[in-house]
């Protein structure tokens, strides 16, 4: 299958199949499909290219974005306090969530100029969790591109699906 779209792999078909990306951080994804319906969630840290922890889940009705959130919550409760790591996402939005906008919606009472944030429970607890652990660093990824930990991540969300994660 081309880069580029999903594959459905477990992990260890990815392990298999992929080894470029970064080696260190916390990769996470989130999955529903339908969206909204039946959906899952998944992070995975790794240290030089070992796992060091994973952890994922699954919600029998929810949407994408709401388990990249809770994929996410996931991801930066694993990492022991003090230690400074990156948290990669596939999720735009989540990034922009939580580096752009959160400030600005919990300056005006958990609201946002044009309607009702969505998830806000999420994207508040998020938002705590990034201030709190500030040796943190959230960045974006690109989705299904083939780097080995974000498709590993993948491939913990989307094991709702399968018989196997």
């Amino acid at each position: 299958m081309a880069r580029g779209s999903e594959e459905n792999l477990t992990v260890a078909e990815v392990l298999a199949k992929y080894s470029d990306g970064p080696t260190t951080g916390v990769f996470t994804d989130g999955a529903a499909d339908p969206n909204p319906g039946p959906g899952g969630w998944g992070a995975v840290y790794v240290v030089d290219d070992e796992i060091v922890d994973e952890v994922h889940g699954r919600e029998p009705h929810t949407t994408n974005n709401r388990m990249e959130l809770t994929a996410l919550i996931a991801g930066f409760k694993l990492v022991p306090r003090g230690t400074a790591t990156t948290v990669f996402t596939d999720s735009q939005l989540c990034v922009n969530t939580i580096t752009k906008w959160a400030a600005g919606w919990e300056k005006r009472g958990w609201k946002r100029k044009t309607g009702a944030i969505k998830n806000l429970e999420l994207v508040q607890e998020l938002y705590a969790l990034s201030l709190e652990r500030r040796d943190l660093q959230l960045e974006w990824v690109k989705a299904h591109a083939g780097l080995r930990w974000n498709e590993y991540a993948d491939a913990l969300a989307t094991a709702y699906r399968r018989s196997q994660k």
